[in-house]
């Protein structure tokens, strides 16, 4: 070992610009920041959504209507699809943990069964909520309507 071939630690030299160290660092004067304006200032920190003066985004875009806080979402599936649903498990009776290992819905989904499609066999169904014309088909196949409270969700 000699003077010669002395290198520095790994990771002890940083590959960025010094500012502000003089001319001859080719980062003096300005220190990489131009010529005037409010950015060249110490202390500056633009608004969130500030566009130099331009109206912003977000009181351009028109805003109308009203959305409900309360609102409750369900996650809608019509009997067609139930009863592809009990063919493919071989099982009459749906609760929402078939629906959810099935990627029918998600684990935290309220679950509305709809009217679309016909039930061939007798289904014992279990969800959150039923559209009229779904309960009535599922009655009049001779299967059963089980409604799960869905206010302590």
């Amino acid at each position: 070992m000699n003077l010669s071939n002395l290198t520095p630690a790994k990771g002890s030299i940083k590959n960025r610009k010094r500012i502000g160290r003089g001319e001859g660092s080719g980062h003096g004067g300005t220190s990489t920041r131009g010529h005037k304006g409010a950015k060249s200032r110490s202390g500056y920190s633009s608004k969130i959504g500030f566009e130099g003066g331009q109206m912003p985004l977000q009181r351009r875009v028109p805003k109308f209507g009203f959305v409900s806080p309360n609102r409750i979402e369900y996650k809608g599936i019509n009997l067609d699809v139930l009863q592809e649903l009990s063919e493919k498990i071989g099982s009459t009776t749906i609760t929402p943990k078939e629906i959810v290992e099935n990627s029918l819905a998600g684990k935290h989904d309220l679950i509305k069964i709809l009217g679309r499609g016909e039930v061939t066999s007798k289904l014992d169904v279990t969800a959150h909520q039923y559209s009229k014309t779904a309960s009535e088909a599922l009655t009049a196949a001779g299967g059963s309507v089980t409604t799960i409270d869905s206010i302590g969700k």
